[in-house]
Protein backbone atom coordinates (compact mmCIF):
# COMPACT_ATOMS: atom_id res chain seq x y z
CA UNK A 1 0.00 0.00 0.00
CA UNK A 2 0.81 3.41 -0.84
CA UNK A 3 0.25 6.95 0.90
CA UNK A 4 -2.52 8.05 0.05
CA UNK A 5 -1.80 11.40 -2.00
CA UNK A 6 -4.20 14.71 -2.42
CA UNK A 7 -2.15 17.12 -5.25
CA UNK A 8 -3.61 20.02 -5.05
CA UNK A 9 -4.85 21.27 -9.27
CA UNK A 10 -4.85 25.06 -8.50
CA UNK A 11 -5.14 27.47 -5.71
CA UNK A 12 -8.94 28.27 -5.46
CA UNK A 13 -9.81 32.07 -4.65
CA UNK A 14 -11.71 31.33 -1.21
CA UNK A 15 -10.70 29.14 1.78
CA UNK A 16 -11.21 25.47 2.13
CA UNK A 17 -12.41 23.04 4.94
CA UNK A 18 -10.04 20.42 4.92
CA UNK A 19 -11.80 18.95 8.32
CA UNK A 20 -13.14 15.65 6.11
CA UNK A 21 -9.64 14.42 4.79
CA UNK A 22 -8.34 12.89 7.90
CA UNK A 23 -7.52 9.50 8.80
CA UNK A 24 -10.03 8.69 10.80
CA UNK A 25 -12.71 9.79 8.55
CA UNK A 26 -11.10 8.01 5.19
CA UNK A 27 -10.60 4.72 7.26
CA UNK A 28 -12.45 2.02 4.91
CA UNK A 29 -13.03 4.12 1.73
CA UNK A 30 -11.77 4.00 -1.81
CA UNK A 31 -10.37 6.33 -4.46
CA UNK A 32 -13.70 6.75 -6.05
CA UNK A 33 -15.45 7.28 -2.53
CA UNK A 34 -12.99 9.99 -1.34
CA UNK A 35 -13.15 11.60 -4.64
CA UNK A 36 -17.06 12.09 -4.29
CA UNK A 37 -16.66 14.06 -0.70
CA UNK A 38 -17.42 17.42 -0.80
CA UNK A 39 -15.22 20.51 0.89
CA UNK A 40 -17.20 23.96 1.97
CA UNK A 41 -15.02 26.32 -0.19
CA UNK A 42 -16.26 30.06 0.70
CA UNK A 43 -20.21 29.88 0.44
CA UNK A 44 -19.87 27.03 -1.96
CA UNK A 45 -19.34 23.29 -2.27
CA UNK A 46 -16.64 21.37 -4.01
CA UNK A 47 -16.25 17.79 -4.57
CA UNK A 48 -12.25 16.87 -3.67
CA UNK A 49 -11.85 14.84 -7.11
CA UNK A 50 -12.29 18.85 -8.78
CA UNK A 51 -9.90 20.08 -6.12
CA UNK A 52 -7.02 16.90 -5.86
CA UNK A 53 -5.38 14.65 -8.15
CA UNK A 54 -5.87 11.63 -5.74
CA UNK A 55 -3.52 8.67 -5.96
CA UNK A 56 -2.13 5.71 -3.61
CA UNK A 57 -4.46 3.90 -1.04
CA UNK A 58 -3.22 4.24 2.30
CA UNK A 59 -5.72 6.38 4.32
CA UNK A 60 -3.57 6.21 7.45
CA UNK A 61 -0.91 7.59 5.70
CA UNK A 62 -2.39 10.58 3.64
CA UNK A 63 0.16 13.33 2.02
CA UNK A 64 -1.02 16.59 1.26
CA UNK A 65 0.67 18.30 -2.12
CA UNK A 66 1.34 21.52 -2.96
CA UNK A 67 -0.63 22.85 -0.21
CA UNK A 68 -0.79 26.58 0.64
CA UNK A 69 -2.45 29.20 3.44
CA UNK A 70 -6.10 28.94 2.53
CA UNK A 71 -6.39 24.79 3.14
CA UNK A 72 -8.14 25.38 6.58
CA UNK A 73 -8.80 22.34 9.05
CA UNK A 74 -6.34 20.52 7.91
CA UNK A 75 -6.30 17.27 10.65
CA UNK A 76 -9.23 18.74 12.89
CA UNK A 77 -10.01 15.65 15.46
CA UNK A 78 -7.40 13.44 13.85
CA UNK A 79 -7.94 10.23 15.77
CA UNK A 80 -4.69 8.06 14.90
CA UNK A 81 -2.82 7.67 11.47
CA UNK A 82 -0.14 10.11 9.65
CA UNK A 83 -0.87 13.81 7.59
CA UNK A 84 2.31 15.23 5.65
CA UNK A 85 1.47 18.91 4.46
CA UNK A 86 3.77 19.33 1.61
CA UNK A 87 3.86 23.62 1.13
CA UNK A 88 2.08 25.76 4.16
CA UNK A 89 -1.35 24.71 5.68
CA UNK A 90 -4.17 27.19 6.72
CA UNK A 91 -5.54 28.09 10.14
CA UNK A 92 -6.80 25.68 13.02
CA UNK A 93 -4.20 23.17 11.52
CA UNK A 94 -4.50 19.83 14.08
CA UNK A 95 -7.64 21.53 16.01
CA UNK A 96 -8.97 19.12 18.60
CA UNK A 97 -6.55 16.45 17.20
CA UNK A 98 -6.58 13.40 19.47
CA UNK A 99 -3.50 10.85 18.30
CA UNK A 100 -1.49 10.47 15.79
CA UNK A 101 1.29 13.18 14.01
CA UNK A 102 0.72 16.01 11.48
CA UNK A 103 3.74 17.56 10.24
CA UNK A 104 3.63 20.76 8.15
CA UNK A 105 6.71 21.25 5.80
CA UNK A 106 5.76 24.93 5.88
CA UNK A 107 4.53 27.75 7.23
CA UNK A 108 1.29 27.03 9.75
CA UNK A 109 -1.85 29.66 10.26
CA UNK A 110 -2.95 30.98 13.42
CA UNK A 111 -4.54 29.00 16.30
CA UNK A 112 -2.93 25.88 14.97
CA UNK A 113 -3.11 22.41 17.13
CA UNK A 114 -5.55 24.68 19.42
CA UNK A 115 -7.49 22.77 22.14
CA UNK A 116 -5.50 19.95 20.66
CA UNK A 117 -5.86 16.32 23.71
CA UNK A 118 -3.07 14.09 22.37
CA UNK A 119 -1.05 13.43 19.04
CA UNK A 120 2.04 15.10 17.68
CA UNK A 121 2.59 18.25 15.49
CA UNK A 122 5.67 19.33 13.89
CA UNK A 123 5.84 22.51 11.93
CA UNK A 124 8.82 22.68 10.07
CA UNK A 125 8.55 26.60 9.13
CA UNK A 126 6.47 29.41 11.44
CA UNK A 127 3.09 30.21 13.13
CA UNK A 128 0.65 32.17 13.56
CA UNK A 129 -0.72 33.42 16.78
CA UNK A 130 -2.97 30.95 19.40
CA UNK A 131 -0.49 28.28 18.75
CA UNK A 132 -2.01 25.31 21.25
CA UNK A 133 -4.54 28.37 22.49
CA UNK A 134 -7.98 28.18 23.40
CA UNK A 135 -10.77 29.21 20.94
CA UNK A 136 -12.36 32.41 21.64
CA UNK A 137 -14.67 32.62 24.65
CA UNK A 138 -13.18 28.89 26.13
CA UNK A 139 -10.97 28.61 28.80
CA UNK A 140 -9.02 25.24 27.60
CA UNK A 141 -6.65 25.30 25.13
CA UNK A 142 -4.39 22.20 24.56
CA UNK A 143 -4.88 19.35 26.72
CA UNK A 144 -2.27 17.18 25.83
CA UNK A 145 0.64 16.01 23.62
CA UNK A 146 3.56 17.84 21.98
CA UNK A 147 4.21 20.75 19.05
CA UNK A 148 7.69 21.65 17.90
CA UNK A 149 7.92 24.56 15.54
CA UNK A 150 11.34 24.94 14.20
CA UNK A 151 10.75 28.24 13.05
CA UNK A 152 9.23 31.42 14.88
CA UNK A 153 5.56 31.48 16.67
CA UNK A 154 3.16 34.19 16.71
CA UNK A 155 1.45 36.01 20.08
CA UNK A 156 -0.56 34.24 22.80
CA UNK A 157 1.23 30.85 22.59
CA UNK A 158 0.26 28.50 24.70
CA UNK A 159 -2.95 30.67 25.59
CA UNK A 160 -4.94 28.70 28.30
CA UNK A 161 -2.67 25.72 28.15
CA UNK A 162 -4.21 23.56 30.27
CA UNK A 163 -1.27 20.24 29.63
CA UNK A 164 1.13 19.45 27.03
CA UNK A 165 4.43 20.83 26.02
CA UNK A 166 5.24 23.33 23.21
CA UNK A 167 8.49 23.51 21.71
CA UNK A 168 9.94 26.29 19.55
CA UNK A 169 13.58 26.55 18.09
CA UNK A 170 12.78 30.30 17.10
CA UNK A 171 11.09 33.08 18.78
CA UNK A 172 7.59 34.18 20.35
CA UNK A 173 5.62 36.92 19.98
CA UNK A 174 4.06 38.98 22.81
CA UNK A 175 2.15 37.33 25.51
CA UNK A 176 3.70 33.92 25.17
CA UNK A 177 2.37 31.55 28.34
CA UNK A 178 -0.50 33.68 28.77
CA UNK A 179 -3.84 32.40 31.13
CA UNK A 180 -1.82 29.13 31.32
CA UNK A 181 -2.94 26.97 33.76
CA UNK A 182 -0.66 24.16 33.69
CA UNK A 183 1.86 22.36 31.17
CA UNK A 184 5.16 23.52 29.45
CA UNK A 185 6.52 26.08 27.31
CA UNK A 186 10.25 26.11 25.45
CA UNK A 187 11.32 28.65 23.23
CA UNK A 188 14.91 28.96 22.34
CA UNK A 189 14.75 32.37 20.55
CA UNK A 190 13.58 35.78 21.88
CA UNK A 191 9.59 36.21 23.55
CA UNK A 192 8.39 39.49 23.12
CA UNK A 193 5.95 41.49 25.88
CA UNK A 194 3.77 40.44 28.31
CA UNK A 195 5.43 37.19 28.97
CA UNK A 196 3.32 34.45 31.74
CA UNK A 197 0.61 37.02 31.51
CA UNK A 198 -2.10 35.72 33.96
CA UNK A 199 -0.71 32.49 33.84
CA UNK A 200 -1.78 30.52 37.34
CA UNK A 201 0.74 27.48 36.78
CA UNK A 202 3.06 25.94 34.02
CA UNK A 203 6.41 26.38 33.06
CA UNK A 204 8.27 29.03 30.71
CA UNK A 205 11.71 27.66 29.93
CA UNK A 206 13.65 29.82 28.24
CA UNK A 207 17.35 30.47 26.19
CA UNK A 208 17.14 34.15 25.93
CA UNK A 209 16.94 36.55 29.61
CA UNK A 210 13.23 38.46 28.67
CA UNK A 211 11.97 41.41 30.11
CA UNK A 212 9.09 40.20 32.43
CA UNK A 213 6.25 41.88 34.00
CA UNK A 214 6.53 43.32 37.42
CA UNK A 215 4.16 40.77 38.89
CA UNK A 216 6.75 37.78 38.71
CA UNK A 217 9.39 37.51 41.69
CA UNK A 218 13.19 36.60 41.59
CA UNK A 219 13.19 33.23 43.04
CA UNK A 220 16.86 32.85 42.71
CA UNK A 221 19.61 30.80 40.51
CA UNK A 222 18.56 27.16 41.34
CA UNK A 223 19.91 23.71 40.13
CA UNK A 224 17.15 21.62 38.72
CA UNK A 225 17.65 18.06 38.39
CA UNK A 226 14.27 17.45 36.37
CA UNK A 227 15.73 19.43 33.27
CA UNK A 228 17.72 16.89 32.22
CA UNK A 229 15.46 14.45 32.32
CA UNK A 230 13.29 17.10 30.57
CA UNK A 231 15.79 17.06 27.68
CA UNK A 232 16.02 13.28 28.19
CA UNK A 233 12.63 12.95 26.78
CA UNK A 234 13.40 14.86 23.51
CA UNK A 235 16.17 12.96 22.45
CA UNK A 236 14.36 11.16 19.54
CA UNK A 237 12.88 14.36 18.02
CA UNK A 238 14.64 15.12 14.76
CA UNK A 239 15.22 19.07 17.04
CA UNK A 240 17.78 21.79 18.28
CA UNK A 241 16.42 20.48 21.29
CA UNK A 242 17.18 16.63 21.01
CA UNK A 243 21.30 18.65 20.96
CA UNK A 244 23.37 17.97 23.85
CA UNK A 245 24.46 21.46 23.58
CA UNK A 246 20.67 22.49 24.24
CA UNK A 247 20.92 20.69 27.74
CA UNK A 248 21.51 22.65 31.50
CA UNK A 249 19.72 22.50 34.96
CA UNK A 250 21.33 25.72 35.87
CA UNK A 251 18.46 28.41 35.89
CA UNK A 252 17.27 31.71 37.45
CA UNK A 253 13.85 31.24 38.38
CA UNK A 254 11.55 33.71 38.26
CA UNK A 255 7.68 33.27 40.15
CA UNK A 256 4.07 34.04 39.19
CA UNK A 257 2.22 35.50 37.86
CA UNK A 258 1.21 37.62 41.59
CA UNK A 259 -1.64 38.89 39.96
CA UNK A 260 -3.11 35.38 39.69
CA UNK A 261 -2.09 32.55 41.98
CA UNK A 262 2.03 32.74 41.40
CA UNK A 263 2.58 29.40 41.26
CA UNK A 264 3.64 29.24 37.95
CA UNK A 265 7.52 29.59 36.97
CA UNK A 266 9.91 30.84 34.23
CA UNK A 267 13.06 29.00 33.91
CA UNK A 268 15.91 31.21 31.59
CA UNK A 269 18.96 29.33 31.62
CA UNK A 270 22.26 30.63 32.86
Amino acid sequence: MSALTLTLKYQPAQRVDMSPLTCNKLNGLNQAEIAALTLQNGKAKIRVAELFEISGDDSQNIVIKNSFEKLDFIGKELDGGNITIEGDAGAYCGISMKAGTITVNGNAGIFAACEMKKGFLTINGNTGDFLGGALPGNKMGMKGGMILVKGNAGERVGDHLRRGVILIEGNAGDYCGSRMTAGTIAVMGQVGKHLGYAMRRGTLLLWQQPKLPATFNDCGTHTLAFLPLLFASFKSLNSKFADSTAVFNRVQRFGGDMAEMGRGEVLVRI
